[in-house]
C-alpha cells in the first residue's frame, strides 16, 4: 500500500542551508581584521639595530672615550722641556769632568778639584776616592766615571808616570774618547816637556808650573768644551 505522504525534492531540503553558509562566508570576509597594539615595553632586541655602514654611531658610543681622554691628566710642559734638556747639552752626563790621578798625588787632586767646584761656574767633578761606589769593582768604577763625564783630566807627575794604574786609566781615557779635542786636559806638574807620556804628544798640556798650578787653564778648557754642548 503505497503512502500518501509526500517527500521534498531533493534540492528543495539543502537549498536553506547553503544559504546561511553563503551568508556567514560574506559576513567573514567583509570583517576588517584585528590590529594588535604595539607594546611600548617591547625588549630593545626587537628593534632594529643601525649597521655600522649605516651612518655614525649613537651619540652615547662616541661620547664614551671623550670621557676617558679628559679625565687623564695632560703632561705638564715643565716635565716635557725638561727631560728633553737633560738628554742633550752639559745635563746629558752625570759629570763635567773626571780628575784621574795617582794614590800619591790626591792632596794636589783634591786642591783641583775645590778649585773647579768653588768657582763661579760650579763644574760637578769625580774624584775616584770621594765618589767611587762603596763596594764596587775599581775598573767598572773608572769606565763609569769615564763614561759619565764630559771631560778628563789627566794629573800627570813622576807618581803617575810610574804607576801602571795610572797608565791603564789614561788609556781607557783615550780609548773611551778618541780623537774627541778638548775632552782629555793633560796637567803636566813638576815634569820637564821631554818626559811628557808619548801617547799624548797629539794633543798639548797645561803647564802646572805657574802661580795658580794651571788650574785656570784647566778650568777654562772645561768650559770651552761645555760650550760646544748647547
Amino acid at each position: 500500500m503505497a503512502s500518501s505522504t509526500p517527500f521534498p525534492a531533493p534540492g528543495a531540503r539543502s537549498k536553506k542551508p547553503l544559504g546561511k553558509m553563503a551568508d556567514w562566508f560574506r559576513q567573514a570576509l567583509s570583517k576588517k581584521p584585528k590590529e594588535t597594539p604595539v607594546s611600548q615595553e617591547s625588549s630593545p632586541s626587537d628593534a632594529p639595530q643601525p649597521s655600522s655602514r649605516d651612518g655614525p654611531p649613537p651619540p652615547g658610543l662616541s661620547s664614551a672615550p671623550s670621557a676617558v681622554s679628559s679625565t687623564l691628566s695632560p703632561t705638564p710642559e715643565g716635565a716635557t722641556s725638561s727631560s728633553s734638556s737633560s738628554t742633550r747639552g752639559r745635563w746629558s752626563r752625570d759629570y763635567d769632568v773626571c780628575v784621574c790621578h795617582s794614590e800619591e798625588d790626591l792632596v794636589a787632586a783634591q786642591e783641583l778639584v775645590a778649585y773647579l767646584e768653588d768657582s763661579s761656574a760650579a763644574l760637578r767633578c769625580f774624584l775616584q776616592l770621594r765618589d767611587a761606589a762603596p763596594g764596587s769593582a775599581i775598573v767598572s768604577e773608572l769606565c763609569r766615571a769615564l763614561d759619565s763625564s764630559h771631560c778628563r783630566v789627566l794629573l800627570i807627575t813622576p807618581s803617575f808616570l810610574h804607576d801602571p794604574w795610572c797608565r791603564y786609566q789614561m788609556l781607557q781615557a783615550l780609548s773611551q774618547a778618541p780623537g774627541a779635542e778638548g775632552r782629555i786636559i793633560p796637567l803636566l806638574v813638576g815634569l820637564a816637556r821631554a818626559a811628557y807620556p808619548a801617547e799624548l804628544r797629539f794633543m798639548y798640556f797645561v803647564d802646572g808650573r805657574g802661580p795658580d798650578r794651571g788650574f785656570r787653564q784647566v778650568r777654562e778648557a772645561i768650559l770651552r768644551y761645555l760650550q760646544t754642548l748647547s
